[in-house]
């Protein structure tokens, strides 16, 4: 599909794709959220049905819940501050084998209005991804107001998710 036709989607159709790439594997899914407090797993739930592939996730705002509900270490947390790469990693990782869940989905950032600074912007955001067979995380910028960040981040983590399971179609599940 077109990089153009993928973005015409709205979040409900995301979520139904997914939903349904997920029910074909009788994958579940969970969540790990930080900047969207949450917004991730309302858009999910916003499905009808969507029990039927979603778990349920965490809200970790706060460093002590990323380091005690998801497994992300001290060390990582110093080394690379909560808004980076690994931690992002680390949250999806450790929501995938805390919740049982055969693919995970975090989300880390900076949504503004106040917070940013040179290295680490207003708007940046990691989003990341663990199945059993891989975990990655991706760095993105966006643009607009909090509420903006926010959305967009849900946005872009609906598309990674849909983009990991339909490159494990056919792998075998192993939690």
């Amino acid at each position: 599909m077109s990089q153009t036709a993928r973005d015409e989607r709205t979040v409900p159709d995301l979520v139904k794709e997914l939903g349904e790439a997920l029910r074909a594997l009788d994958w579940k899914m969970a969540v790990a959220e930080s900047c969207t407090g949450g917004g991730l797993g309302a858009a999910v739930t916003d499905q009808p049905g969507s029990s039927a592939f979603f778990l349920g996730g965490v809200v970790a705002y706060d460093n002590r819940l990323k380091r005690t509900l998801l497994g992300v270490t001290d060390e990582t947390l110093a080394e690379c501050g909560a808004v980076s790469l690994h931690v992002a990693e680390r949250m999806a990782a450790g929501c995938r084998l805390r919740l049982d869940a055969d693919v995970a989905v975090s989300i880390t950032g900076i949504a503004g209005p106040g917070g940013g600074t040179a290295d680490k912007p207003v708007g940046l955001v990691f989003i990341g991804v663990a199945t059993a067979a891989a975990s990655d995380a991706r760095r993105f910028v966006f643009s607009g107001d909090r509420a903006d960040v926010r959305r967009q981040a849900v946005r872009a983590a609906l598309h990674l998710a849909l983009d990991a399971v339909r490159c494990l179609d056919g792998v075998e599940r192993t939690r």
